[in-house]
């Protein structure tokens, strides 16, 4: 069932859907460790579960000879796999992360086409981070630069148009697209009215929804809305949610995500003395944010868990 569908169906009962997202385990780790995550939040009966995707990284192995060696290393394999398997353990649209970083396009039009055997009816598409040891996103050789590109290649698709000439008019895939939005803008975007912009061209390109950056304020998502819908952006933006758990994330996340933490969130955090003191003060503020977000109207509240499933299901448990 397509993300669009869902929000049309809890729409006309008057719901706010529910979904997830999660990290894949990491290599080594069975997919029990997964369900293990997932399990104390799908009594909430989630519309849909989001798996995201990491590209590969690059680490320097040092040879007998005194040189160094470049040597692919992939932390988080499995995003397709595991889709398929919450598909059939839970019953539950699961919602691949499609990147540009790592992948061709030839990798990319194999991936699509595997998750259009499974039954996968929807994917995010994301240009994706550069490498932790690198400065700037760098595109694979004969892969994408940009999201627009891959959503554009996912688009083709969907029309029956591959790679390669031969195919053309081949079998139609039929996925609903989504994007990254970025409230506060995207880190790289020199000012938020560029990056609406951008934004703007994703969804005359095929985008069907938006899912936001992480965000504390929830006005910053409010406004953002607004700017949104004044330059002809109408379809759905879902609210991207994170509880803060600890002091540390006052330093960490607003750099990395390129967020603010509001200033009584941020003393709240501070005053706190144990990590299940700030855990509580992140949990208060997050259930304060959902009811604002759902009395708003909202067409899902989405929750990057993150590793921390049991803090989101404690706030969820509280609004529904």
């Amino acid at each position: 069932m397509k993300i669009t569908e869902h929000i049309a169906a809890a729409a006309g009962k008057k719901q706010t859907p529910i979904s997830f997202e999660i990290l894949p385990p990491l290599k080594g780790k069975s997919i029990e460790s997964t369900y293990d995550h997932l399990d104390p939040l799908m009594e909430f009966k989630p519309s849909f579960v989001n798996v995201t995707y990491h590209r590969s990284e690059h680490m320097f192995k040092k040879r007998p000879d005194g040189t160094f060696e470049k040597v692919e290393i992939r932390k988080r394999p499995g995003t397709v796999g595991i889709c398929a398997a919450l598909m059939n353990h839970y019953k539950i649209d699961a919602v691949p992360h499609l990147i540009c970083g790592g992948f061709t396009r030839e990798e990319t039009e194999n991936a699509l086409i595997d998750l259009g055997f499974l039954g996968v009816d929807n994917v995010l598409v994301l240009r994706g981070d550069a490498p932790k040891n690198e400065s700037f996103f760098e595109a694979e050789p004969g892969g994408h630069r940009y999201a627009i590109e891959l959503l554009e290649q996912v688009a083709n698709m969907n029309n029956g148009v591959y790679l390669e000439k031969d195919l053309q008019g081949g079998v139609k895939t039929n996925f609903c697209i989504g994007v990254a939005g970025y409230p506060e803008k995207h880190s790289e975007a020199p000012n938020l009215q560029i990056d609406l912009e951008f934004l703007k061209k994703k969804v005359d390109a095929g985008a069907e929804y938006v899912i936001t950056q992480m965000f504390f304020d929830n006005q910053k998502y409010f406004d953002f809305v607004t700017r949104c819908r004044a330059a002809g952006i109408n379809i759905p933006i879902i609210p991207g949610l994170k509880p803060l758990t600890s002091k540390k994330q006052l330093t960490t996340l607003p750099p990395i995500f390129n967020v603010d933490i509001p200033s009584d969130l941020a003393l709240a955090m501070m005053k706190t003395k144990t990590d299940k003191e700030a855990e509580q003060v992140g949990t208060e503020w997050l259930i304060a944010q959902s009811k604002e977000l759902k009395a708003f109207g909202v067409p899902v509240l989405h929750y990057y868990t993150l590793g921390k499933p049991m803090v989101v299901r404690d706030a969820v448990a509280a609004i529904v």
